[in-house]
């Protein structure tokens, strides 16, 4: 009897034991999932809401392009007022503030430059060294509706440039030249990595959908004074649009008819 006793005990510490341990391995489990849930869900099983927060470092006055923006999960009682929920939403806009990596993007802190303010001006922010220009939407890009606020592009101009202008002499007490100046056309890079601040359509149109009539573009005061120069003289511009985020300066040579016939080995003579 004593030995069955004794039995019956050994039993009933190995089923505790064993209990015992099945808690302390679902304690540990749940521990450990729950130091790697991911940043923002810990410790929380609730509903979640998607924001939009910056992918790298911007800077204020900068209009927000893909590269820049991410999504992320946050519980909703963690997500501040305000918090963009849409990529879209935040696409082109101009920040009003820095953004450092992981941000949560504010729409108080975002600016539309297609905004008109009740003074019926654009809402845009200019940096101090800079103006704000308005360029004709006539380019074959622009009239494609295929340009953006926010975009980067290369403003390409051909123009008819006077050649020999060294080797002209003045004569007679007026100062007239011997010989008048022949022609040429040039085609070149003239402005780099312009950005667009708006894109002005028809009034009463939706800036999404309405013919553009013009590009707001910020430039320098002196790059504003070339372009100027270059539109009355008559130049004929092309718009080029960079890739996001690429705002190196390209190494291009201007072009005129030797360049051409020299890079293609185009025969002057026939035959030849």
């Amino acid at each position: 009897m004593g030995r069955l006793r004794g039995c019956l005990w050994l039993t009933a510490g190995l089923v505790v034991a064993l209990l015992a341990g099945v808690v302390a391995f679902v304690t540990l489990t749940r521990a450990t999932a729950s130091r790697q849930a991911p940043e923002g869900t810990q410790g929380t099983t609730g509903p979640t809401v998607s924001v939009v927060v910056a992918a790298r470092a911007v800077a204020v006055r900068a209009a927000l392009g893909a590269d820049d923006l991410a999504t992320k999960e946050l519980p909703v009682e963690a997500a501040p007022e305000g918090a963009v929920a849409d990529l879209e939403d935040a696409l082109g806009k101009i920040t009003l503030v820095d953004l450092y990596p992981g941000e949560v993007l504010l729409a108080q802190r975002l600016i539309d430059p297609n905004e008109i303010t009740g003074d019926g001006r654009y809402a845009l922010v200019i940096a101090e060294d800079q103006v704000l220009m308005a360029f004709p939407a006539e380019d074959l890009m622009s009239t494609a509706r295929v340009l953006k606020p926010g975009d980067r592009v290369d403003l390409l101009f051909s123009l008819d440039l006077p050649t020999g202008r060294a080797a002209l002499a003045a004569s007679g007490p007026a100062g007239q030249a011997v010989d008048q100046e022949s022609e040429e056309q040039f085609t070149f890079s003239l402005l780099q990595n312009v950005a667009i601040a708006a894109v002005v359509t028809a009034p009463g149109q939706n800036a999404a959908e309405g013919a553009p009539q013009a590009l707001l573009l910020t430039i320098s005061p002196q790059d504003a004074l070339v372009l100027k120069y270059v539109q009355d003289a008559g130049g004929v511009v092309d718009i080029v649009l960079r890739a996001p985020g690429v705002e190196r300066p390209f190494e291009v040579d201007p072009v005129d008819v030797d360049y051409v016939l020299n890079r293609f080995q185009i025969p002057l003579e026939p035959g030849r």
